[in-house]
């Protein structure tokens, strides 16, 4: 076992039913193939061993990680000719195959199967229909269930069986490990280098600088985000919201404006203003709520306050009625080269270049959260924005076949989503044209 870190040790020597919870990238997949491998070489004639993934590519990816630990610690007992390895099986001389499937959202392709030993990766990202349909596959066995995961929020299978819901999963044993131990505690060697722990730290420290505590717990420290609460807690709204309105304008100073727009009385319009006070510091400085009124007159607002403020940047919701403000404030002189379009179906580039998967409203949310939780975001001491900010409501919805979303609402929102709006405008500043597509 030289190389593998003490937990994952832990978890190579443990029996039975056992469930992994962990940080990212800490080496769950590594361990899981090499269990799986181990159980077959030394239970001969067992029952096919089955690694199941939500993804194609996760599958392939234990695939060829189970056959690599199998060619540098046991190369002879690897079927050759007709029954050597193929993209989802590999059959061992002593009768034992080991299986690597994805499941989709329903597990159909694995119904036929009568299963020996069932590993589920990335668990907690697997529909309900899938545990439903695999579990009878054990049942003429009596096989273990080995279940790994990073956590998707504090709801199903895998997190009820993590914690043990109504004590109907005594038969498992519990390890956990985070992504910050593993990377600071990992033994140096050929395969885990001083260059590599210390690159590791900095995109951990990256990570919690760019994150909410919520978002960098569930990531890597293995702790879950609640299903349904508070997306702002009282502790932190009130640590935040200590501002009076000011007296003046000055010229001189960063401004940006955030616009939620509402139907003709079906809500409030609302006008969000921040100044970006240094590059770590941003501070409201006034909320303006419009009830009833046309979305004509909202642009004539936004142009009147253009004048004042000289604005870095508008921010406009242009989805439904708000596209007539955004198009007003796009035609106008004064306004047209600092607007920009800020709705809830966009979506932003990763650093790689590739589409996230959450939407641009749920990131304005998470960064809002993320400057506020770190004491960066100063906010106006304002029943309105106070009511706002409480009534904003976090959970994660899974359906099966689909993404799991991230869905965020609130009955009193339209000053939050103002907020949002400018604020995130604040904090990208100078490279407004590069951060959306």
């Amino acid at each position: 076992m030289i190389g593998w870190d003490k937990w994952q040790k832990d978890f190579l020597e443990c029996k039975g039913d056992k469930i992994l919870c962990t940080g990212r990238q800490v080496g769950k997949s590594e361990v899981c193939s090499a269990d799986a491998v181990e159980f077959a070489v030394n239970n001969p004639k067992t029952k096919p061993i089955v690694i199941i993934a939500p993804l194609e590519k996760q599958a392939y990816s234990l695939f060829s990680k189970a056959l690599a630990y199998l060619q540098n610690n046991y190369p002879n007992m690897i079927c050759k000719k007709k029954d050597k390895p193929t993209q989802t099986r590999i059959k061992l001389t002593n009768g034992v195959e080991i299986y690597c499937l994805p499941v989709g959202a329903n597990g159909l392709n694995i119904r036929f199967l009568t299963i020996g030993r069932l590993y589920i990766d990335e668990a907690s990202r697997v529909p309900p229909e899938v545990y439903t349909a695999v579990q009878p596959a054990l049942l003429t066995t009596g096989g273990d269930t080995i279940l790994l995961s990073t956590l998707n929020g504090a709801i199903g299978d895998f997190y009820e069986c993590w914690i043990n819901k109504d004590n109907a999963y005594n038969s498992f044993t519990r390890i956990s490990v985070n992504s910050e131990f593993v990377v600071t505690n990992r033994e140096i060697s050929e395969t885990w280098t001083e260059k590599q722990r210390i690159g590791a730290i900095q995109k951990l420290e990256q990570a919690k600088a760019r994150m909410s505590q919520a978002e960098y717990a569930q990531e890597y420290l293995a702790i879950a985000m609640l299903d349904m609460s508070r997306f702002f807690k009282d502790e932190l709204i009130e640590k935040c919201c200590v501002l009076q309105r000011r007296g003046g304008i000055s010229p001189n100073k960063k401004y940006y404006l955030g616009c939620d727009v509402a139907a003709m009385g079906e809500d409030d319009s609302t006008i969000e203003i921040v100044e970006k006070v240094s590059k770590d510091r941003i501070e409201q400085v006034e909320n303006l709520i419009e009830s009833r009124v046309y979305t004509t007159q909202t642009s004539e607002k936004i142009i009147f306050l253009q004048d004042l403020y000289k604005f870095k940047a508008i921010g406009i919701d242009d989805n439904g009625v708000g596209f007539g403000v955004f198009s007003e404030c796009m035609t106008n002189n004064k306004t047209k080269a600092i607007t920009h379009s800020m709705n809830n179906e966009k979506r932003l580039l990763d650093e790689d270049g590739e589409k996230s998967k959450r939407l641009f409203k749920v990131e304005m949310y998470f960064r809002m959260l993320a400057w506020m939780e770190q004491g960066k975001i100063k906010l106006l001491d304002d029943k309105e924005v106070i009511e706002s900010l409480k009534s904003i409501q976090f959970k994660l919805e899974l359906k099966p076949g689909e993404a799991t979303r991230h869905v965020i609402s609130g009955n009193y929102s339209h000053v939050v989503e103002g907020l949002i709006r400018s604020i995130w405008l604040a904090i990208e500043d100078d490279s407004l044209d590069l951060w959306i597509r």
